[in-house]
């Protein structure tokens, strides 16, 4: 295992995080505390936390529609997302934003969107302003398997390619866009095959193991240090509940002997506490993650309860940015 202990602990922590995270939010959500729907990450919690897992502090990620998991393993506080999502000041998003457009710049998440494939291109330009700085950040893009026909995704390759930015396009293939089979819509299965056509790295990884996707995101990112440009990373993996929860969705798409497959046999939470069970990490040191996660998610739904909705005279703020300092 490349991660360290402490390394591996927290990465568990951030894998638990999300899935407790994403467990609490139908209660919330048939309770009227959250309004229309989420969408949720869970069975793609390594894949997530793994990639993250890669990164510095100081590097950007840009998320999806399904935008908790994203934050949560960048490192971001439950609480101010739980407030987000509830429509809360004490957002970080103070709010605004709701489940689809979190945005968490304490933790380098540049933007989340509706829009499929809408964060590629802010990844992109990241990473350009990186090159442009002389630093060696990098950022991450991460995208569906339904964004990948985007013609953005496909811009954004080569512009990348080109001009050797260090950006990862990271592929969250789940096998679905919303109710559509990827094999209905792809005309070969393998996403990352595309990177060949800009003649950078394209790698196809177990998306429910967290050790091979630290490793091929770590290599990714070492290159992009090493201004040897961006790389395609295609993390097979699935989503355990519908692509959305709090309206109705139908659920004839997926064999029901799929999903319990997955459940059952690929739990990305249950393999990687297995491999740490392995590496030597006991019950009782799990137990204690298990029981500190349990202790944040309950925090952060009483932190949302408690706090304050914005004020209605507050509508028009941070609705643009002057910095010309023209009066307004």
């Amino acid at each position: 295992m490349s991660l360290q202990a402490e390394q591996r602990r927290e990465a568990y922590r951030r894998m638990l995080s999300i899935r407790r995270f994403e467990e609490a939010l139908p209660k919330r959500i048939a309770a009227g505390e959250i309004p229309g729907a989420v969408h949720s990450s869970v069975g793609q919690e390594a894949a997530l936390v793994g990639a993250c897992m890669a990164l510095r502090d100081d590097d950007w990620i840009t998320g999806t529609h399904r935008s908790h998991g994203h934050p949560i393993a960048k490192g971001a506080r439950l609480a101010p997302l739980m407030a987000e999502l509830m429509g809360r000041a004490t957002g970080v998003c103070k709010g605004r934003g709701g489940s689809m457009h979190l945005a968490d710049a304490s933790v380098g998440i540049i933007g989340e969107s509706a829009i499929v494939g809408g964060g590629i291109p802010l990844a992109t330009g990241a990473g350009l302003s990186a090159v442009v700085r002389g630093t060696d950040q990098v950022s991450l893009a991460f995208f569906g398997d339904g964004a990948s026909n985007q013609g953005a995704l496909h811009e954004c390759l080569n512009m990348a390619a080109v001009w050797k930015l260090p950006v990862i396009f990271f592929c969250e293939n789940n096998l679905y866009a919303a109710t559509t089979p990827m094999l209905t819509t792809h005309a070969q299965p393998d996403i990352a095959k595309r990177a060949a056509g800009y003649a950078i790295p394209g790698v196809i990884v177990d998306g429910q193991r967290l050790d091979e996707v630290h490793a091929a995101t770590l290599a990714a990112v070492e290159r992009a240090r090493r201004g040897e440009g961006p790389s395609l990373i295609e993390a097979k993996t699935y989503r355990f509940d519908e692509h959305a929860i709090g309206v109705f969705m139908p659920s004839h798409y997926r064999a029901a002997e799929e999903v319990a497959r997955y459940r059952s046999e690929l739990d990305p939470l249950v393999l990687y506490r297995a491999r740490l069970l392995q590496a030597g990490h006991d019950e009782a040191e799990l137990a204690a993650i298990e029981d500190a996660v349990a202790s944040d998610v309950t925090e952060a739904v009483e932190f949302a309860r408690k706090s304050p909705h914005p004020e209605p005279a507050s509508v028009y703020e941070n609705m643009y940015s002057n910095p010309i300092g023209y009066p307004a």
